[in-house]
C-alpha cells in the first residue's frame, strides 16, 4: 500500500484530487454529527437569502431552506448512490466480461449480443427508460446508471480475460485438475482485478454526474430529498435573479468529478508496473541535463568522441549510476566495440549520446559528446534533430519493434530520408531501392511495398541498416543489432557492416555482448562492467591478452570451435545494483585475484601499453 501511494504521489494533479475527495468524503461523513439545521424545514419567509448570512452562510433557496445543510446532505446521498452504481456495475460487468472471456464459444456469443443490444441505445436515452419504466426515484435511479455502465465493464474485463485464458499457466491450472470456478478466482480475477479497480476509478465521476441528471429532470431524488442534481433542477427557475442557489451545488458536482477523475488517472497510471521506472511520467523529446559546466573548446577534428559522460536514473530516493564516467573515441574507417554483461551500461551510453534516454527518470548529469565541434549534450533541439539519423545513425537491437507495422517498407525509408534532403517523388523512389539493393535485400522493389511482419528477421534488419544509411551518416550506432538473429544470418549482417565501414569510410559503435562478433568486426574494443570501462584497446591485444579479471572471465565463457575439450568459466557472483556501489572496484566482489586496495582505493582507467587502458590495480597481463 505504501509503495502505491508513492507512485500515486508522483503525479501532482492525482494526489491534489486524492486530497480533495477524501475532505468531501470526510465532510460527507460527518454531516450528521453537525449543528445543521434540518435540510427540509420550509421557512418562507426566509427565502433566497444571500450568501455570508449570519443565519445561513450560503444563503437558502427558493423555500426558505438552508443551502449548506442541503449541500452536504445532498453531497453525502450524491456520493452514495455513484458508489453504489459504480460498483454494482463493476460487479454485474466484470462478471459477464470474465465468464464470457473464459468460456467463450456460445457463451461469448450469447453474452456479448446482450451486451451488444445494450450498446445498441445511447445510454443516456437508454437510462430514462429504465427509470420510466420503474417509476421515479433514486434507487430506480441508481438501477438506470448501474445498467447502462453494464457494457463498458464487460467490454473491458472480456478482452483483458480473452488474453489471458490463452496462456501457459491457465493450461496448467488446468492439468492440474483445478475447477473451473476455482482457475477463476485464483487464476483470472487476480489478473484481471487492477482492470476493474482502473474501470471503477474512471468512471465513478461520470456516474454521480449521470446520477445528478437524472435527478435534475425530476427523475431521481424527489422532494424534499436533496441531493445535487434536484439542487440543480429546483434552483433553475431562480437562476437569473438568485444564481448562487444553482452555483453552490454545481461547484459541488465539479468539485467532486473532477477529483474523482484525476484521482482514477493517477491510479491508473499507478497499477501499471512500467510506471516504476519512469516509462508514464512524460518523457521529454530528448534526455534532460543537470546543471554543470559547459565546455568552451571542442576539437573540430574529431568526428566523435565522449568525455567522462555520466548518466543516471533518479527513481524515487535511489540514484542509478547506470553510465559512471566513460570516455570513448569513435574514428573514420573503424568500429569500437562495446562489450559487457546486461545491465552494465552499454545501451545507455549509446543512447546517451543521441539523448535517447527517457527522462524522467534519466538524466545526463556530466560528460561532453563532441561531433566535430559540437557538443551533443549542451546543443539545442533543432540541431541536435538534424544529426540524429542524419550525420549520425542509430539502429535498434529489435527491428520489429522500432519498424512501424502499419508503413511499408518503402514508406519508411522514404520518411527517413524526406526528413533530412529535399528530393523529388521519383528521386526518392529510387534511393530507397539502392538503399535496399546495398544492404543485398533481393527483389528490392517487390520487398519495398511490403510491411515488417512480411520480412524476416534478417531482412527486417537490414531494412533497419538501410534506413540508418539512408542520408550517408558518418557514424553509426549499432545496439545489439544481431541478437535475436540466428549465426548464419548474424554472419550476414556482420559481413554486410564491415563492408559498409570499409566502403563509406563510417565510424561504427557496435555493442555486444559477444566476444564472437567483436573478432569478427571491431577495431578496437571497450569492456565495461557496472557503468565504467575496466578496458580498453585494440581488439586484437584485448582478444589474445586480456588485461582486467572480468575481459578474462568474459572470454572464457565463449565456447571455441576446433580447440578440444575445456571447461568453461563462469563469473561467481552478480552484476552489482548500480544505486549502491561499494567503495573500491566494483567487481572485486567477484574478483579471485582481490586484495585490500581494491577495496578502498578508487580506481583509475589507466595507460598499460601501447593504447591499452585497464581499470585494475593488478592486470592479469602486463604487455
Amino acid at each position: 500500500m505504501i509503495g502505491f501511494l508513492k507512485l500515486l504521489s508522483r503525479n501532482r494533479l492525482s494526489l491534489a484530487g486524492l486530497v480533495v475527495i477524501i475532505a468531501v468524503i470526510f465532510v460527507a461523513l460527518v454531516t450528521p454529527l453537525l449543528p445543521l439545521p434540518d435540510p427540509d424545514v420550509i421557512d418562507t419567509k426566509n427565502r433566497f437569502k444571500t450568501p455570508f448570512n449570519t443565519d445561513a452562510i450560503l444563503g437558502t433557496d427558493h423555500l426558505g431552506r438552508d443551502l449548506m445543510s442541503r449541500l452536504l446532505w445532498g453531497t453525502r446521498l450524491s456520493l452514495a448512490v455513484g458508489f453504489c452504481a459504480a460498483f454494482l456495475a463493476a460487479l454485474i460487468g466484470s462478471s459477464i466480461g470474465i465468464i464470457s472471456g473464459f468460456y467463450g464459444k456460445h457463451v461469448d456469443n450469447i453474452l456479448m449480443r446482450g451486451i451488444d443490444m445494450l450498446m445498441a441505445f445511447p445510454y443516456i436515452l437508454l437510462a430514462l427508460a429504465i427509470v420510466a419504466a420503474l417509476g421515479p426515484g433514486l434507487f430506480n435511479a441508481l438501477i438506470a446508471v448501474a445498467i447502462v455502465n453494464i457494457p463498458f465493464f464487460a467490454r473491458n474485463i472480456r478482452g483483458v480475460t480473452v488474453g489471458i485464458t490463452h496462456k501457459e499457466f491457465i493450461d496448467a491450472a488446468r492439468l492440474s485438475g483445478m475447477t473451473d470456478t476455482r482457475i477463476i478466482i485464483t487464476e483470472v480475477l487476480p489478473n484481471v482485478f487492477p482492470v476493474i479497480v482502473i474501470a471503477m476509478s474512471t468512471t465513478v465521476g461520470w456516474m454521480i454526474l449521470e446520477t445528478a441528471g437524472l435527478s435534475f429532470l425530476g427523475l431521481g431524488s424527489q422532494p424534499p430529498q436533496a441531493d445535487l442534481g434536484s439542487m440543480l433542477g429546483e434552483a433553475r427557475a431562480a437562476l437569473i435573479t438568485s444564481p448562487y442557489t444553482s452555483v453552490v451545488p454545481g461547484a459541488m458536482i465539479l468539485i467532486i468529478v473532477m477529483a474523482i477523475n484525476l484521482l482514477g488517472d493517477g491510479i491508473r497510471d499507478a497499477l501499471d508496473p512500467r510506471l516504476k521506472s519512469g516509462v508514464l511520467s512524460s518523457p521529454r523529446p530528448r534526455t534532460l541535463v543537470a546543471d554543470y559546466s559547459k565546455t568552451k573548446n571542442l576539437d573540430a577534428s574529431e568526428l566523435l568522441s565522449v568525455s567522462n559522460l555520466k548518466t543516471q536514473f533518479h527513481i524515487g530516493n535511489r540514484n542509478y549510476k547506470a553510465v559512471d564516467g566513460v570516455s570513448i573515441y569513435a574514428k573514420k574507417g573503424a568500429c569500437l566495440g562495446i562489450i559487457g554483461e546486461s545491465g552494465s551500461g552499454k545501451s545507455v551510453t549509446a543512447l546517451s549520446i543521441m539523448g535517447l534516454v527517457s527522462s524522467p527518470p534519466g538524466i545526463i548529469t556530466e560528460g561532453y559528446v563532441n561531433y566535430k565541434g559540437i557538443d551533443l549534450i549542451q546543443t539545442n533541439d533543432q540541431k541536435l534533430r538534424s544529426l540524429r539519423g542524419g550525420k549520425i545513425s542509430y539502429i535498434f537491437q529489435d527491428p520489429l519493434s522500432s519498424l512501424h507495422p502499419l508503413y511499408t517498407v518503402q514508406q519508411q525509408l522514404e520518411e527517413a530520408i524526406l526528413a533530412h534532403q529535399n528530393l523529388s517523388k521519383e528521386e526518392v523512389y529510387q534511393k530507397c531501392i539502392e538503399l535496399l539493393k546495398s544492404v543485398r535485400i533481393p527483389n528490392p522493389k517487390q520487398r519495398a511495398k511490403d510491411y515488417p511482419h512480411q520480412l524476416s528477421g534478417g531482412m527486417r534488419q537490414r531494412v533497419s541498416i538501410a534506413m540508418a544509411l539512408a542520408n550517408d551518416p558518418e557514424v553509426i550506432i549499432a545496439d545489439e543489432p544481431t541478437t535475436a538473429l540466428d549465426v548464419t544470418v548474424q554472419a550476414q549482417i556482420l559481413s554486410l557492416l564491415r563492408e559498409l565501414t570499409s566502403q563509406r569510410g563510417l565510424a561504427i559503435i557496435f555493442i555486444t555482448h559477444d566476444f564472437g562478433v567483436v573478432s569478427q568486426i571491431c577495431d578496437e574494443v571497450a569492456v565495461m562492467y557496472a557503468g565504467k570501462i575496466v578496458e580498453y584497446g585494440p581488439s586484437e591485444m584485448i582478444l589474445n591478452h586480456p588485461a582486467h579479471p572480468y575481459t578474462s572471465k568474459l572470454m572464457g565463457c565463449v565456447p571455441e570451435i576446433g580447440k578440444g575439450k575445456r571447461k568453461l568459466a563462469s563469473i561467481d557472483g552478480l552484476p552489482p545494483m548500480v544505486d549502491k556501489l561499494d567503495q573500491g572496484c566494483a567487481f572485486a566482489p567477484r574478483c579471485q585475484s582481490t586484495i585490500s586496495e581494491c577495496l578502498t582505493n578508487d580506481i583509475k582507467l589507466r595507460d598499460v601499453n601501447r593504447n591499452m587502458k585497464v581499470r585494475c590495480i593488478k592486470p592479469e597481463t602486463h604487455l
